[in-house]
C-alpha cells in the first residue's frame, strides 16, 4: 500500500526542526558550483576567437562565393601582381621616382629609461656596485633586440635612488645629470653591430679598448708594461678586440665631454671636439703686414691639415 501524504508531510516537518548547523562561507563555493560531466561535450572557444580560413579555388563550399571573393576574371584572379605592376607600361617608380628618403648613416639606438634600471635593481637583476654594460642590460632582458647600440634616456628619473657606473652607447643630457646627482657616473663609448653581437656572446670585452687603456695608464714604463699586461689578459680572456671609431662624426661624438665620451681624454685643454673646425679664440690672429715690410712666406700658417 503506498505512503500516505500525511505520514510524509509529518516527516518533513520533523526534519525541519532539527537543529541547523551552517557551514563555513569559504565551503560555499565548493558546495555551489557542481557541474555534471555534460558540460565537458558542450565547451567551445569563445566568439570571435579565431577566424575561419578561406579555402581558395573550393566553389561555394568556402563561403566566399563561386569565386571566393576574388572576382570575375583578370590577372588579379587568375594569378598575383607584383607591387607597382602598372599593366604593362613603364612603372611609376621609374617615370616620377621613389619618394622618400633613407639615411645609410643612420643608428638604431635600443631605448633604456632610468626608471626601468632602478626597477631591475630593486629585483635584483642588475648589480649596481658592478659597471653597468650592454652585456648586463641584454642578459638581464632589460633591453631587446640590440643593433647598433643601447641609448640612456631620461624617462623616470625622479625614480632613481641608486648610484650606478653604466656604460652605453649613447645618454641625453637629462639622463647623464640625474645619474650625477644620483652619485654614479654615465660613459658613452662607440659600438659597432658586430661588437654588439660578439659582446652578448661574451667574446669581447664590453669596456675597454685599446685606446681607452692607453688613456688610463700613466706616460711611464710601469705604465707601458701595465697596458700590454692588460692587452696580453685581454688576448687570453676573450677571442676578438673592441674596435674603436674611425669616421669623423663618430670620433667627435665620442670626444665631446658634454657627451661624457670615453675618447674626451684626447682633447687638450681650451680645445674642442670638432675635427674640422678650431676653437674660436684658440689661435691668435696673424695681423696683415704693410707694403714696406717684408712679406710673410709662411703659407701653411692658418690652414687645419
Amino acid at each position: 500500500m503506498p505512503p500516505r501524504l500525511q505520514i510524509l508531510r509529518s516527516a518533513l516537518e520533523r526534519v525541519s526542526l532539527t537543529a541547523y548547523q551552517p557551514l563555513a562561507p569559504f565551503l560555499y563555493p565548493a558546495i555551489c558550483q557542481q557541474r555534471a560531466a555534460s558540460i565537458l561535450s558542450s565547451l567551445s572557444d569563445t566568439k570571435g576567437a579565431y577566424n575561419k580560413r578561406i579555402r581558395r579555388g573550393r566553389g561555394p563550399s568556402s563561403g566566399k562565393g563561386k569565386t571566393s571573393g576574388r572576382g570575375h576574371k583578370g590577372q588579379k584572379q587568375h594569378g598575383k601582381v607584383p607591387a607597382g605592376f602598372n599593366g604593362g607600361q613603364t612603372a611609376d617608380e621609374i617615370v616620377a621616382g621613389k619618394r622618400g628618403f633613407h639615411n645609410p648613416f643612420s643608428v638604431e639606438m635600443a631605448p633604456i629609461n632610468l626608471n626601468r634600471i632602478q626597477y631591475w635593481i630593486n629585483q635584483g637583476r642588475l648589480d649596481p656596485t658592478k659597471p653597468i654594460t650592454l652585456k648586463e642590460l641584454n642578459s638581464s632582458r632589460a633591453v631587446h633586440g640590440v643593433k647598433d647600440g643601447v641609448k640612456l634616456l631620461a624617462r623616470g628619473k625622479e625614480e632613481l635612488v641608486t648610484p650606478i657606473n653604466i656604460v652605453v652607447s649613447r645618454a641625453s643630457a637629462e639622463a647623464i645629470k640625474a645619474v650625477e646627482m644620483a652619485g654614479g657616473s654615465v660613459t658613452t663609448r662607440y659600438y659597432t653591430p658586430f661588437a654588439v653581437k660578439k659582446i652578448t656572446g661574451g667574446e669581447m670585452d664590453p669596456i675597454n679598448s685599446l685606446q681607452s687603456r692607453v688613456a688610463a695608464a700613466p706616460p711611464t714604463e710601469e705604465g707601458a708594461k701595465a697596458v700590454a699586461d692588460a692587452v696580453a689578459e685581454e688576448r687570453r680572456r676573450f677571442k676578438y678586440r673592441l674596435p674603436d671609431p674611425v669616421r669623423r662624426k663618430d670620433l667627435e661624438y665620442y670626444r665631446d665631454s658634454a657627451h661624457r665620451g670615453y675618447l674626451s681624454h684626447l682633447v687638450e685643454a681650451g680645445q674642442g671636439p670638432s675635427l674640422f673646425f678650431r676653437t674660436p679664440g684658440s689661435t691668435a690672429r696673424s695681423k696683415k703686414t704693410s707694403g714696406r715690410g717684408p712679406k710673410s712666406t709662411n703659407t701653411s700658417e692658418g690652414r687645419l691639415w
